[in-house]
């Protein structure tokens, strides 16, 4: 006589071993045939499920977020049953649920087309309209190899000959087609209704390039077809904010064959890089940091000191002297600064010691996942190293959260979630200090009224973290910002200072970046924007143009005046219709555009114009000077 205990304090009895969806049945017909799956103390299960014993048990429907990764999850089987069902021959292999969707992996004779993507899906659609049962049956491990065998899918049969010997595996069956799966699964195929087939692409047989190339079809799948139609609309949006075509389109930067990975800045992407280094220079430099450089290039034995040799080495850049010592380019700040710390005595009084370094960092990235300035091989960290003591620890945490989060917001980020993840089950260090780790970056949030979400056991191995999540225009979520709290460096590398009664004690050291890669954040900025950066960050504030050439004269006077004023300005004196050097300024995105015909060489005046298209009229050098000053004082 199974008791269920309901999310919302209630509870059903029942006189005999009860399904899911018998329960959910036995709430109300709207929530039955609502029911995905349920979540069964903790666990996720099918609708089919037979509970027995006293349990805790959430009826989960499309409302909640594990009922969109059982839909997204049970969308790619029907992605697999309409491929099998258009071509027989092929041969499935797995098909996981990713961000916003689903791919599957398949191996056919043929590649296949976008117009077989077309007939994919529209299948897919038909066999969602029959609304099939989706049900489950567990099978001994080696049953099920010569099952999928027998039917010549060899790929299925290889995954289930990897799992130990004597375990039973569970099939899921929707019309003529069975699947290896975990599940759960939706309980009918009539279930799925809001999806489509993005995009073909290749994938190496468990992700080996000595193994088949496979094909693998991406998709997305959303609850409500409003929810697809509106990813379908951001990803539209975000087409049109690609910062790779952009950046061209603007002249900021581009990438070449030749240095793959690294980016050649144009003069106008160097300045806008330049200005964030400047920017964060001056915010550092009144919170008390002191800016350091460390070398580029540096002996294996550091990297064996830090860890990094023997975690990160298939990532790192390494050459060999004549002398047969081995170098690595860097690919972290951080055990640099452990040597500035190391060098000389430090005292109680040095501390806290907070070390800033706009430090070139080299990773080696596969050329696959290589992505504009999202992923490069070669970039600038804005790190800081703060080393305190364990009382300072607490206080030094808040500052660092409150100085990201106003530096994000005079970037126009107010959406920022902050995680916090804490001790994993590898780790060093006693439950004492985690315990004082931890509490330091909680404690600081708590205090400053500050909400979080909390990820258990997702830390690093040395300490625990937090990452600020910006929220873009569009709704893209892109983690920036880190804060780890770390006493695994200063005991490798046998760090100290000199505490009040002259003992030898070690500073904890509080890992920090606020851009976090300086290339990615710029291609996050114009994402943001849409390449229209706000004022103050603009590489060219405003343009100056003439209508005719008579005011050429006019028009380099007016430059100079705003130069004088610190302003950044070009003009355009080329011979060209004003309407065409409008437009093609227009595209540029510049904040301001300052026309110049014999009304305002007479007046002394300059017409003004908005990147929108918004006349502002004629006004004075003087007033145009003091309106553009304020936008950059304002960060608008």
């Amino acid at each position: 006589m199974p008791v269920i205990h309901l999310p919302d304090g209630s509870e059903r009895k029942f006189d005999s071993p009860v399904s899911v969806a018998e329960v959910a049945t036995s709430i109300g017909a709207g929530l039955a045939r609502a029911a995905l799956a349920g979540k069964v103390n903790g666990t996720l299960v099918d609708t089919s499920y037979l509970i027995s014993d006293d349990v805790d048990l959430a009826i989960i429907t499309d409302k909640d977020a594990d009922g969109l990764e059982v839909i997204r999850h049970s969308t790619a089987h029907l992605l697999a049953y309409a491929v099998k069902t258009l071509f027989p021959d092929a041969q499935v292999t797995i098909g996981p649920v990713i961000e916003n969707g689903f791919f599957y992996d398949f191996s056919y004779k043929r590649a296949f087309t976008p117009e077989d993507l077309i007939a994919i899906e529209k299948k897919m659609a038909e066999l969602a309209k029959k609304d099939e049962p989706v049900t489950r049956k567990v099978l001994p491990r080696d049953e099920a190899v010569a099952y999928f065998k027998s039917i010549d899918e060899h790929y299925k049969a290889e995954i289930i000959s990897s799992i130990p010997a004597g375990e039973d595996v569970s099939l899921y069956t929707e019309g003529s087609f069975t699947d290896l799966c975990r599940g759960p699964h939706v309980p009918s195929t009539g279930k799925l209704k809001a999806f489509k087939l993005m995009k073909l692409a290749g994938a190496y047989w468990r992700g080996d390039s000595k193994n088949e190339m496979l094909q693998r079809i991406y998709g997305t799948a959303w609850a409500k077809k409003e929810e697809l139609d509106a990813y379908l609309l951001m990803l539209e949006e975000a087409e049109k904010r690609d910062h790779r075509k952009l950046g061209q389109q603007l002249d900021l930067f581009h990438f070449q064959d030749e240095a793959p990975g690294a980016v050649f800045w144009h003069a106008k992407g160097w300045r806008l890089f330049q200005d964030l280094i400047s920017y964060m220079r001056a915010r550092q430099e009144a919170a008390g940091y002191e800016e350091v450089n460390t070398p580029d290039v540096m002996d294996r034995a550091l990297w064996e000191t830090s860890g990094h040799w023997h975690n990160y080495r298939d990532h790192m850049f390494t050459t060999q002297t004549e002398d047969e010592r081995v170098f690595a380019l860097k690919p972290m700040n951080c055990p640099g600064s452990v040597l500035m710390f190391a060098q000389g005595i430090k005292s109680y009084r040095d501390l806290p010691l907070r070390m800033a370094e706009f430090g070139k960092v080299h990773r080696y990235e596969p050329s696959g996942a290589l992505h504009g300035l999202l992923r490069v091989r070669h970039f600038t960290q804005d790190d800081a190293h703060v080393f305190c003591t364990e009382a300072q620890m607490e206080q030094e945490c808040a500052d660092v959260v409150k100085l990201i989060l106003e530096i994000y917001a005079d970037f126009g980020f107010s959406d920022v979630c902050i995680k916090l993840s804490t001790r994993p089950e590898n780790r060093i260090g006693s439950d004492e200090v985690w315990d004082k780790l931890e509490g330091a970056l909680s404690t600081a949030l708590v205090n400053m009224s500050i909400p979080y979400t909390l990820f258990p056991g997702e830390g690093a191995f040395y300490g625990p973290k937090l990452e600020f999540v910006l929220r873009d225009a569009i709704g893209r979520d892109w983690q920036c910002g880190t804060l780890q709290v770390d006493m695994n460096l200063p005991e490798r590398f046998d760090i100290h200072y000199v505490a009040t009664d002259n003992s030898h004690q070690r500073p904890v050291m509080l890992h920090r970046a606020l851009f976090g890669s300086l290339e990615r954040f710029v291609g996050i900025l114009i994402e943001h924007y849409a390449g229209a950066m706000p004022a103050w960050l603009s590489p060219v504030q405003a343009a100056v143009l003439n209508i005719s050439e008579g005011q050429s004269e006019y028009v380099a006077q007016v430059v100079a005046d705003l130069k004088k004023n610190g302003l950044r300005v070009e003009s355009d004196l080329r011979n060209e219709k004003i309407t065409y050097k409008i437009r093609e300024h227009s595209l540029r995105k510049l904040p301001y555009l300052l026309i110049a015909g014999e009304r305002e060489v007479q007046t002394g005046q300059i017409a003004v114009r908005t990147r929108t298209g918004e006349d502002l009229g004629s006004m004075s050098v003087q007033a145009f000077i003091e309106r553009l000053q304020n936008d950059i004082k304002t960060k608008s």
